[in-house]
């Protein structure tokens, strides 16, 4: 196909916005699919963790024809912890579809993407999305992009970018708000007019940028990339090198190339400059890296990835359960693992703890962290994870933490408490808005203050708040916030869980497990509101006597216990306590489970003091 027909874009917005679902549509109308064939919605996510969480985490690669032109489409994460796969994927492009949603409008990621993308020069498509929404407010929305762009000094170029009205759901586009339209016709007219081909420089020798990696237990790595110049064939000798590093250059010989067509990949003898290619048996192929001719060694530079500004330390399961569920329990296996990782996800850093059984393991935030402890999780391992903190950092003696920049929508009479505790939090108001019958609020608040709060906003709210945030920038440190007001009931005695023992412990605060199910000394069941600690035996039977008391057999009535997910989990242990995970279960648990020797380690601590 001539370059002149290929048009690469990637579609860009905050978390459920609707991306994925338009390039759903986009599929079925660019012929992707039988007219018979079913088709499962969301079918860009075919991770099982995205499906279930309705969120896309990783960046993929998909085309549509339309007419005779071919658009490959890179559809991208929307929640800010998975920034950097946005980040890396837009040198693969020569535009962006921006989508804002019809009612929510520009979020924390809207702007962080939307910055990326004009920093590279990329031309912008704007698509008001969910234009069939009850509650849409278009004409808004779109003065709120234009000051977007306007905030992050667009070239007049870019402020003059097209407009489209789309409903996802429905499949249709229009150039009028008002209207409804029939598909999606607009929608790829504008990008054929608005989106330039790629660079057609096929006489040059080769040059292919590596932007995402995937892997086939068949053909190992497969790297996926642009090729910004020359004709690259099948079982071509090329060097492989790095912009950082030009001088360690290797050969290495191109033996598959694929194109993207609809969601297959079509293995093809050569692939000229412009188009999106995957190519495999490249060894030791990385993110960042350059496949040229070699004849012409000139590596890329490759954007720089944000940093990570939180941390974690995973280490190896030393629990009295250990053991048990995991198939992959050492910390040769913790380390194969994490270090494997960080090969895919350029925003993720891994190093050696302090001791040989623990690793530091910093990323974009705590669902960065969680979706790969999710995953490590499914695939078998064991291991425990500590308390997640913020990365600091020093400049000229000051000491600078991570800010988020953070907008809530709640109901009218809801703002009060959040006001509240957005001042514990170290919270600053930064604007607020009415919008009907509720009020959209941003904030400036410490990455750490966010630790732990949306379960509690929720529940503030009603379940009616919406809250999204996004790294903003390193600020002045605001003082102490205060982790968490509630303290935790841990087990007194190995053992399992009696209903007489939790009958009475239920009293002292709520439980996270019912009877019958397997504690240990030292491990947390359940959260004491009042803010200390207390140690509480769930194992305890009752004594058997000969005399009864009327009605003393009755039965006991258990409180339905909490059941924790992950993510409460992280939010919920304190800075002495671990999370043990392993495939079949997730126990918090002191770091030092013995009562007495937390006891002397607390004593001493506070005497540090």
């Amino acid at each position: 196909m001539a370059n002149a027909q290929i048009r690469n874009v990637a579609i860009i917005a905050h978390v459920d916005h609707g991306k994925t679902t338009l390039v759903d549509q986009m599929l079925r109308q660019g012929g992707a699919f039988r007219s018979n064939q079913v088709v499962a919605e969301r079918v860009m996510d075919s991770n099982a963790l995205e499906r279930e969480r309705g969120i896309t985490i990783l960046a993929k690669n998909t085309s549509v024809k339309y007419g005779n032109y071919k658009i490959n489409v890179v559809d991208t994460p929307g929640h800010a912890d998975f920034g950097g796969e946005v980040e890396r994927i837009l040198k693969m492009v020569n535009g962006v579809v921006l989508l804002v949603d019809a009612y929510e409008g520009t979020m924390p990621q809207t702007r962080f993407v939307l910055s990326k993308a004009l920093d590279l020069g990329l031309k912008v498509i704007i698509v008001v999305n969910k234009i069939d929404r009850s509650d849409a407010r278009v004409k808004e929305v779109v003065d709120e992009v234009l000051e977007l762009l306007m905030e992050l000094n667009a070239t007049d170029e870019q402020l003059d970018s097209p407009i489209v009205y789309c409903s996802g759901r429905n499949g249709t586009a229009t150039y009028e708000p008002g209207e409804q339209g029939e598909d999606l016709i607009p929608l790829f007219e504008t990008i054929v007019r608005h989106i330039p081909s790629p660079p057609q420089d096929e006489s040059k020798p080769v040059q292919l940028l590596i932007s995402a990696l995937d892997y086939s237990e068949y053909v190992g790595t497969i790297g996926i990339g642009r090729i910004e110049r020359g004709v690259l064939k099948q079982n071509m000798q090329i060097a492989l090198c790095n912009y950082h590093s030009p001088e360690k250059s290797t050969r290495a010989k191109v033996t598959n190339i694929y194109t993207f067509e609809g969601l297959s990949r079509i293995a093809c003898d050569t692939a000229g400059a412009g188009d999106i290619v995957c190519v495999s048996g490249v060894e030791g192929v990385t993110i960042g890296d350059t496949l040229c001719d070699v004849s012409a060694i000139e590596p890329m530079e490759f954007p720089k990835i944000s940093e990570p500004s939180v941390e974690m330390t995973f280490s190896v399961n030393d629990s009295p359960f250990a053991g048990k569920e995991g198939k992959f329990v050492t910390s040769r296996h913790l380390r194969a693992r994490l270090f494997k990782e960080t090969v895919k996800d350029v925003s993720l850093k891994v190093s050696d703890g302090d001791t040989a059984e623990s690793f530091v393991v910093c990323g974009r935030g705590e669902m960065h962290l969680s979706i790969l402890i999710e995953n490590m999780r499914r695939e078998g391992y064991e291991f425990q994870v500590s308390m997640p903190k913020v990365l600091y950092k020093e400049e000229n003696g000051v000491r600078l933490e991570p800010i988020d920049k953070l907008i809530v929508d709640v109901p009218e009479e809801s703002v009060g408490t959040v006001m509240e505790k957005m001042g514990v939090r170290k919270g600053e108001l930064v604007s607020m808005n009415p919008v009907g019958g509720r009020m959209k609020m941003e904030f400036s608040v410490p990455s750490r203050g966010l630790f732990g709060y949306k379960s509690e906003f929720l529940t503030d709210t009603k379940g009616e708040g919406v809250l999204t945030s996004a790294f903003d920038k390193y600020d002045v440190y605001r003082g102490e916030i205060e982790r968490r007001p509630f303290g935790s009931l841990i087990a007194h005695e190995t053992g399992d869980t009696i209903t007489y023992g939790l009958f009475n412990a239920q009293e002292r605060g709520s439980l996270f497990l019912g009877a019958g199910v397997p504690v240990y000394a030292g491990m947390v069941v359940g959260e004491n509101p009042k803010g200390d600690d207390i140690v509480v035996n769930v194992c305890k039977r009752k004594n058997l006597t000969n005399t009864r008391a009327s009605g003393s057999d009755d039965a006991l009535r258990l409180v339905p216990f909490k059941v924790m997910s992950l993510e409460q989990c992280l939010e919920f242990i304190a800075d002495d306590e671990l999370l043990e995970v392993t495939p079949k279960s997730l126990r918090m648990r002191k770091k030092i489970l013995n009562a007495e020797l937390r006891a002397k380690a607390a004593a001493r601590a506070k005497k540090a003091e």
